[in-house]
């Protein structure tokens, strides 16, 4: 009986340090197209909290019929539980209702991934409110979102776009699928439900590739301070992140595994210019070095020469003469949604504080002649510089000569992550 109480104890034990260790990733599902998102991916992912949030509680209702998804209703008040009617001022009005009640889905997450099918109102309006609760508690967040149909009407594409635009300062990095990009994949003539399935399983495959990278326990681990580091600090249109798992074998060799993994039809952008790239490499116990080394290569000529690449590898005996190859890419540069991403600068959720800081006598001297021969007017110079106990007072011409400002050090140590791949780091 004492052993019994004693092993018993020693399970609890390890219980709580195992979940003290383990970090904690939800998946949230906003509106009618963010609910049928997670419970298409939800059968295949372990480990993750799903829950769907509408203000049309018959809807949720079907979604929650799956025991793994928590359902929250919001909104009841305003919208008696019957839905926004495709109005997104109705639905942020919802969202802003029972924002408290929606704030404990964020409790102990350490990775929120917000979805929905931009369009409607609920998911446009409820989003940017959402993904603003889940910033301000600490969460890292990221947001993956379909856009409408072009059949489905200007009206719709214009408010799918506008969420983007109000969410984007609140989201570390965000991967966007329009919808339109499906008939790159399947005939036309293909039902709306299949087609919309072939979207849903694209993004589970993903989503598991990178849940996998997460949690599981690797030859040469990546763990969540590498998923920070590629996530963070990016603005912008550098927030467009690309998300891809493919399976392949070697018998196709390296390169076409790699080609599959950074040519989804479903992406509207490439990750030629992406800065950050994680990838994870899951194989056989017979996985060598020349294979690893040959889809590093790969990859390397389909991204910019200073682009940071993090590496993981895995062995699984599932895997034997097969590969998987999970590829997360952030700061993609492209025209796409350029313009509705660059405008979030005057509400952007800043990591630095920025400070106005005076200039130097000589150098507003020097200012002031070349402003009297164009006619204009100086300008105060705005600094940006990380948050500091003490005042700044030396000018900017002083602070060209002082490499060690605290902006510069942050800089530095961000780079030291970067300066050798993940797993040359471990080895050593």
């Amino acid at each position: 009986m004492k052993k019994t109480k004693k092993s018993v104890k020693r399970r609890r034990k390890k219980t709580e340090e195992e979940s003290l260790r383990e970090i904690r990733v939800g998946i949230v599902g906003i509106g009618g197209g963010g609910g049928s998102i997670i419970s298409g991916i939800s059968p295949g992912l372990k480990k993750i909290f799903f829950t769907a949030v509408n203000t049309d509680k018959h809807a949720l209702e079907e979604v929650t019929k799956k025991k793994k998804i928590k359902g929250v209703v919001f909104g009841k008040r305003l919208t008696g539980g019957l839905g926004t009617g495709m109005n997104p001022k109705l639905g942020k009005q919802a969202a802003e209702e029972d924002i408290e009640e929606v704030k404990k889905i964020f409790t102990n997450l350490d990775i929120v991934i917000f979805t929905a099918s931009l369009g409607g109102g609920t998911g446009c309006g409820a989003l940017p409110v959402f993904a603003a609760a889940a910033r301000e508690m600490g969460c890292l967040v990221y947001g993956v979102f379909t856009l409408p149909f072009s059949f489905e009407g200007e009206k719709k594409t214009r408010a799918a776009k506008e969420a983007v635009r109000e969410a984007s300062p609140h989201l570390h990095a965000v991967t966007i699928m329009p919808n339109e990009k499906i008939f790159e994949v399947v005939d036309k003539n293909t039902p709306l439900k299949e087609a919309l399935m072939v979207i849903n399983k694209s993004l589970a495959i993903s989503l598991e590739g990178l849940v996998e990278t997460i949690y599981e326990t690797g030859l040469i681990n990546i763990d969540f301070a590498d998923v920070r580091t590629v996530l963070e600090n990016r603005r912008g249109s550098r927030k467009l992140a690309y998300l891809s798992t493919v399976d392949g074998n070697f018998e196709e060799g390296a390169e076409e595994i790699v080609r599959k993994a950074v040519s989804n039809p479903l992406y509207p952008y490439a990750i030629k210019k992406a800065r950050g790239i994680l990838v994870n490499i899951t194989g056989g116990k017979d996985i060598g070095l020349t294979d690893i080394a040959a889809i590093s290569e790969s990859i390397g000529q389909y991204t910019e020469d200073d682009a940071k690449i993090i590496i993981g590898i895995m062995q699984k005996n599932k895997y034997k003469d097969k590969v998987r190859i999970t590829l997360l890419a952030t700061g993609c540069e492209t025209e796409f949604l350029r313009k509705e991403l660059e405008k979030e600068s005057s509400g952007d959720v800043p990591d630095v504080k920025t400070k106005e800081v005076k200039k130097g006598k000589d150098f507003q001297r020097k200012e002031k002649r070349e402003s009297d021969k164009k006619k204009k007017k100086n300008k105060t110079d705005q600094v940006t510089i990380m948050p500091a106990k003490r005042e700044v007072n030396y000018s900017v011409e002083e602070e060209r000569k002082h490499p060690e400002s605290e902006e510069e050090k942050d800089i530095l140590e961000q780079e030291k992550k970067w300066e050798k791949p993940a797993f040359l780091k471990r080895i050593n």
